[in-house]
């Protein structure tokens, strides 16, 4: 590790924060960049201990001192500028005062992540960030194994997902299901039951589902405006609905993942 002090927020060494509430350019230059931002000390640490490898490190001052005992023993550049020159660099006002530019993983296949796993959850094209990064953190919390996402998901690498998920979906073992919802023959070969969460009226209610759940169940969660496909739900096994009091007819998918994922934990 060594310091080095920033005055130039053009200084083509600091690539890998520029614009990072550009979500569109993120999208796109991620997992094309083979990176990922991990943001805050939590984070960080939580990324290092599941073995990602650091590229460098952008700080203010006052947080080396708890950035040091994590990468002492990485050899990286730690980038310290004053906060106004890391509003300009990164776009957005660094409240929890630090940022790695970490490498991406290879991600396991399909087969690798269901092969000892009983709960996982699969997300079909949620796109909205807080929410990926919410169901991770209610698949680790609530103890769920894995989860896919389909090719339109959003990334869970983005720093908001990393962010609200407290760091989790750097602990939780997840992948990108090529083909979908072809793909969810995937799960039918491993012996997966694929529980759609949907309204419906043909649905099960969680309760009766939870009562007596089969051995190996595969959640299946929706995009935000217009929940799961048809050919999702063609290709599910059951449905099954949350029931609801005072006319609500649903909860946002992150609060029914972590609702749904207690009632079915193991």
């Amino acid at each position: 590790m060594h310091i080095v002090p920033v005055t130039d927020p053009a200084d083509p060494a600091l690539a890998d924060y520029l614009g990072l509430t550009d979500v569109v350019l993120r999208r796109l230059s991620e997992p094309a960049g083979g990176l990922y931002i991990a943001e805050s000390t939590k984070v960080i640490s939580r990324a290092l201990a599941a073995g990602h490898r650091p590229r460098s490190a952008l700080l203010q001052q006052k947080w080396l001192d708890e950035l040091v005992p994590l990468l002492a023993d990485h050899d990286i550049p730690v980038y310290l500028a004053e906060p106004e020159l890391l509003e300009t660099i990164t776009g957005f006002v660094m409240h929890r005062g630090s940022l790695a530019s970490m490498h991406r993983p290879v991600l396991p296949s399909v087969a690798e992540l269901l092969a000892d796993a009983r709960r996982v959850v699969v997300l079909e094209d949620i796109v909205d960030h807080t929410n990926v990064g919410a169901i991770f953190r209610a698949v680790a919390g609530l103890g769920a194994d894995a989860v896919l996402v389909t090719p339109r998901c959003t990334d869970p690498l983005y720093r908001r997902s990393v962010r609200v998920s407290m760091g989790t979906v750097l602990q939780v073992p997840w992948t990108r299901i090529a083909e979908w919802p072809d793909g969810a023959s995937q799960l039918h070969d491993a012996g997966f039951t694929i529980a759609a969460l949907a309204l419906d009226e043909g649905a099960v209610t969680l309760d009766a589902f939870a009562a007596d759940p089969p051995e190996r169940v595969a959640l299946l969660l929706g995009t935000e405006g217009d929940g799961l496909s048809h050919g999702a739900l063609e290709g599910s096994d059951v449905t099954v609905t949350i029931p609801m009091a005072r006319g609500v007819d649903s909860l946002n998918v992150a609060a029914a993942s972590a609702v749904a994922l207690w009632a079915l934990r193991v």
